[in-house]
């Protein structure tokens, strides 16, 4: 393959875009600005990624252990929290907190953190693996429903569906 220097003067001014303007991209990894550490917009798609693709390896690795539910519990809590928390990179830990004590999705972040304090609750102190499986299913399933109040309309979709899946009614 020929070296095309063209080319690499575009990703290099790409890089520098991402990075904010005419900065060196080899100046120090974390930079102070006002009393507070900050990264700069590729550092911070470069953590949300890691901490993100992190997250799911732990998720994914965590059915490997599935037949000890307290392993698997540990895993995929610990791979639910690093997914969920590397959106805090890309907006911002306030905004994150913020945003999930919206009123929309208030209800559905106070069950997620419940089932996911009760679910480690059960695997470690009390070691118990029917009550960590149960406590599992909940945490999956307060997952889905905190995703789902991302997307617009989608719980109430859910809603109805499962409803009409489940409705009793013969006349």
């Amino acid at each position: 393959m020929r070296f095309n220097p063209w080319t690499m003067d575009k990703l290099r001014r790409f890089q520098q875009s991402l990075l904010g303007g005419e900065e060196d991209p080899e100046d120090d990894f974390l930079v102070e600005s006002s009393g507070y550490l900050s990264l700069s917009p590729l550092q911070k798609l470069y953590a949300f990624a890691i901490c993100l693709v992190a997250g799911l390896a732990f998720m994914l690795l965590s059915l490997i252990v599935f037949a000890r539910p307290i392993k698997f519990a540990v895993m995929f809590s610990f791979g639910n929290l690093l997914a969920i928390g590397s959106t805090a990179f890309l907006i911002g830990p306030i905004q994150q907190t913020r945003m999930m004590l919206d009123p929309v999705r208030i209800y559905a972040t106070f069950v997620y953190i419940i089932t996911v304090i009760l679910a480690l609750f059960c695997a470690l102190l009390i070691h118990n693996k029917v009550l960590t499986l149960i406590a599992m299913l909940i945490e999956i399933c307060a997952l889905i429903w905190y995703s789902l109040s991302y997307i617009p309309f989608a719980r109430r979709m859910i809603s109805e569906l499962l409803i009409s899946c489940f409705d009793t009614d013969l006349s």
